[in-house]
């Protein structure tokens, strides 16, 4: 019974937990080949925070779920721009 509860009340904290993830989707440059999204994408996860990153060449845009606790929108920046790819918030 108390497994069975205790189930119950993880399953009813996960929601809660996933509402304190942020999305941000980044417009990024220099993105010219298959390998860029890759070399993006590793940067990315490598910033604590990031739940995850998944990045398209042909809209140039990286979506990245993260925990604002964690990380902010411009560390993102500072991570593709470090590993040459220059980005910024998309509105």
């Amino acid at each position: 019974m108390r497994t069975l509860i205790a189930a119950i009340a993880l399953a009813l904290a996960l929601p809660a937990a996933a509402a304190q993830l942020a999305t941000v989707t980044l417009s990024v440059k220099n993105m010219t080949c298959p390998v860029c999204p890759i070399t993006v994408r590793k940067a990315l996860q490598k910033v604590r925070g990031v739940v995850s990153a998944k990045v398209d060449l042909e809209t140039k845009t990286a979506v990245v779920r993260y925990d604002p606790k964690l990380t902010t929108p411009q560390a993102l920046i500072r991570a593709t721009t470090d590993a040459g790819y220059p980005s910024a918030v998309k509105n």
